[in-house]
């Protein structure tokens, strides 16, 4: 596995990241290990058993159509603006976005994105839950909505780079003040802090998976938020096209409605799955 800046780098050089990182977290190095190599094989040996998914290319317009919300949508433009604004809040901290841009990890795309600010705008969440933060720009969308709202906390449950810490100043410095008060932050793995949070609060009314993308964590994932999903309730889920974890899910949940949506670069699929009102 190789991570951002790796092409400048000597393997040694490289070597000698990852035991510095070994050396102040070898619990977290080894935990990592197993997820991280079952999700990078899978990226790089076996495409062809990746799942047959049929993109709708009209996803906004459905999705819309399932919430119940006015279409053509009426909060386009604000986007625009609010991701010209992260933009260049990252490049002014020296960071860019987009793909490939923290570690081999990627930011969140345009389309992701519009789907997190609509679905946060119009569903008015109380109960926000994201997994995986990276730079932060998911979250930073959604605290925004909620800000609009005046309604709603975040939850983002986030596991650094496990093999460069250096990376970690880097995490949710999309996020600016003015949107922390509504927004917790909580480091470690899915299965430390899923089950006992979605205990906790009752209910999550949307749901974000962007942390490993494997079928194992992202089916835990998906049924753990289900576990206290109520009607109406909605969950964004990225890179669907590479494991089996989103369709398994939508298999055994017939009360979800669940869209197929391109990338906006149409270079990967995600999914989202509203709970039948």
């Amino acid at each position: 596995m190789a991570w951002r800046g790796a092409s400048r780098q000597s393997r040694q050089q490289k070597i000698a990241c990852l035991l510095r990182t070994f050396a102040r977290d070898p619990v977290g190095v080894s935990r990592a290990l197993p997820g991280e190599f079952r999700q990078w094989y899978r990226w790089r040996y076996e495409t062809d058993k990746y799942p047959e998914l049929d993109a709708d290319e009209a996803w906004d317009e459905r999705l819309h159509s399932l919430l119940g919300a006015a279409w053509p949508c009426p909060q386009g433009d604000s986007l625009d603006e609010l991701m010209a604004d992260i933009g260049g809040l990252l490049a002014a901290k020296g960071f860019s976005s987009g793909r490939g841009t923290y570690a081999y990890y990627s930011d969140a795309e345009r389309s992701l994105c519009r789907a997190v600010w609509c679905v946060a705008l119009h569903t008015r969440p109380e109960v926000v839950i994201e997994t995986g933060v990276a730079h932060g720009i998911t979250s930073r969308i959604a605290l925004e909505a909620l800000r609009l709202n005046d309604l709603g906390h975040l939850w983002s449950i986030d596991l650094p780079f496990p093999f460069d810490h250096r990376l970690h100043t880097e995490t949710g410095v999309a996020v600016t003040d003015e949107c922390r008060p509504r927004w917790s932050y909580l480091e470690g793995s899915s299965r430390q802090w899923l089950p006992r949070l979605a205990t906790k609060l009752g209910h999550v009314e949307m749901f974000i998976h962007d942390s490993l993308h494997t079928t194992r964590n992202t089916l835990f994932e998906m049924e753990q938020a289900a576990s206290a999903m109520p009607e109406g309730g909605v969950m964004i889920v990225d890179d669907i096209d590479s494991h089996e974890g989103f369709t398994t899910f939508s298999g055994r949940h017939p009360e979800y409605q669940t869209i197929i949506c391109p990338s906006a670069d149409q270079i990967g699929l995600f999914g989202i799955a509203v709970r039948n009102a």
